[in-house]
């Protein structure tokens, strides 16, 4: 049995879904960014209800919607490739989307649009600026380091679309630091 999960957004959100899950005496087979695939093939009311509750306890929310689910799919195949890929992306972000979710490109933008008032390359470009400012805020590695490990063609690139998105210049950001919650975008 497949769930999808609003607000998993990081590997700590996995570990409390999971630790929810074993709370539960439900067996998880795997536990995604936004997904639960349950050993169990269903689950009673009232465990369902209890699972639902505990998820809206610490922050997360169980998708009943078809069309919700599938719009946190792409949303966590989006964070998961903008905060924790290490690998450059070998293809298009539509390419990428439509082999993930086994869906056309053209139904996934349609859909995502719809449903979040803002087109998935957007939502990308906001994932990728926050990521950009977690690296900034570490200090640890410099704006054209930032730029190649986040896929940019250029500092430029970066810095233009920085400034378009927080109204500051990285460097500006540095001097400033503002963050939001990756489940708040």
């Amino acid at each position: 049995m497949k769930l999808y999960i609003k607000n998993m957004v990081c590997d700590r959100c996995k570990m409390a879904v999971e630790k929810l899950l074993l709370d539960q005496h439900l067996q998880a087979v795997k536990v995604q960014l936004g997904e639960v695939e349950l050993q169990q093939p269903s689950l009673s009311e009232k465990a369902y209800q209890q699972l639902k509750q505990g998820l809206a306890h610490l922050g997360f929310e169980l998708l009943e919607d078809k069309k919700k689910a599938l719009v946190n799919q792409i949303k966590a195949c989006i964070v998961q490739l903008a905060h924790y890929n290490q690998e450059p992306l070998k293809t298009n972000l539509s390419a990428y989307l439509s082999k993930q979710l086994h869906t056309d490109y053209t139904s996934l933008s349609n859909l995502f649009s719809a449903e979040e008032g803002n087109t998935i390359e957007h939502y990308y470009i906001q994932q990728k600026i926050e990521r950009a400012k977690e690296l900034l805020s570490y200090g640890e590695l410099t704006l054209s380091e930032i730029a190649f490990q986040l896929n940019y063609s250029s500092v430029a690139h970066l810095s233009a679309q920085f400034k378009k998105e927080t109204g500051l210049t990285p460097s500006q950001f540095k001097n400033d630091l503002k963050r939001k919650t990756l489940d708040s975008l």
